[in-house]
């Protein structure tokens, strides 16, 4: 209501009023630090590489070098795109059946598509991870792998992940420097809030990767199969809960914006495939036709996805985080 006169509030008596009003909601304008679009270690933009692995034709892998000791195996290769680029990746087949310990392909692309709940491409904590399902005649080359993934289907599915180069595993998170380095601290700080919310399970050495150029420190993790509903593991699980207190407020913002029905229209269903000729053919993803299980049979049709149970679990641990930020006991930068 307006005063009957005026002259009683003068414009120094307002001041405090209106700066307590709108200094909160100014916090969550202030724009986040510049983060580069595309990063040394990535020789094309993010969304290219990621439609690139997704959708592009390209033939058989070049020379494959092993990766660790991981049951199935893992290789580093390039694949040479049809009037595109070569692209390395990260080449990992699926065991028959779809899924083992520590090989789930839909938990690696799960963990690629929860970043984007709260991150942009420039700040992608995962590097692209798509599951791909290749015919007998490009795979051959992978030595020691398995056979067919699935009955009915001559198609291996393959996981392929950019594979980066400019990295390394030694000296990877710095308290120092968390604290002196806001850069610093806002990578960290979005790779350990998706680790909690995916639950990490697997804290080897070489699985979190931080680039080798001092002057853009990115943070990535590289080995999401062991994560959400996982068998337990005996390889760590550090990351899996929060050791930051301290994270940037955009991506508090954007988390604050998800609800279930998102999480569940964007993970439920995160890859298909239809029967045709005895192959896999990659098709749109459509209605879930099990909630219950992650990989899904039925009617020449193939799915990949989170459970509704897994699903149900980060919605809650996304929702704990909020309240810990709510409660004070995180501080925003």
């Amino acid at each position: 209501m307006t005063p009957t006169n005026p002259r009683r509030f003068p414009a120094s008596a307002w001041l405090p009023i209106v700066v307590s009003l709108v200094l909160p909601g100014l916090a969550l304008l202030v724009p986040a630090p510049p983060v580069r679009a595309q990063g040394a270690n990535f020789r094309l933009p993010v969304d290219s590489i990621e439609s690139l692995l997704r959708r592009g034709s390209f033939g058989r892998p070049n020379e494959l070098e092993p990766l660790g000791a991981r049951e199935g195996g893992s290789w580093r290769t390039s694949l040479r795109f049809e009037d595109g680029p070569e692209v390395p990746v990260k080449w990992a087949p699926a065991p028959e059946g779809g899924e083992a310990f520590n090989n789930a392909p839909r938990y690696e692309v799960a963990a690629y598509e929860v970043q984007k709940l709260f991150l942009e491409p420039g700040e992608y904590v995962v590097p692209p991870t798509v599951v791909r399902a290749v015919p007998p005649e490009r795979y051959r080359r992978a030595r020691g792998g398995p056979g067919p993934t699935f009955e009915g289907a001559e198609s291996v599915l393959v996981v392929l992940q950019y594979f980066l180069s400019d990295v390394t595993d030694e000296d990877v998170f710095d308290t120092a420097r968390f604290e002196a380095d806001s850069v610093y601290a806002r990578a960290w700080a979005n790779t350990n809030l998706l680790t909690y919310l995916i639950q990490h399970n697997d804290s080897n050495e070489g699985n979190l990767l931080i680039s080798t150029d001092p002057s853009e420190p990115r943070v990535f993790a590289v080995d999401n199969g062991l994560s959400f509903d996982s068998p337990w593991s005996n390889r760590g699980t550090r990351w899996r809960v929060l050791q930051v207190t301290r994270f940037p407020a955009s991506s508090v913002f954007r988390l604050r914006e998800v609800g279930t029905e998102e999480l569940h229209r964007r993970l439920g269903v995160l890859a298909q495939w239809e029967v045709r000729d005895g192959l896999l053919v990659r098709v749109e993803p459509g209605e879930n036709l099990d909630p219950e299980t992650g990989i899904r049979r039925g009617d020449g049709v193939v799915q990949l996805g989170l459970t509704a149970g897994e699903i149900d679990g980060l919605w809650r641990r996304l929702r704990d985080f909020l309240r810990t930020v709510d409660q004070g006991r995180m501080t925003l930068f």
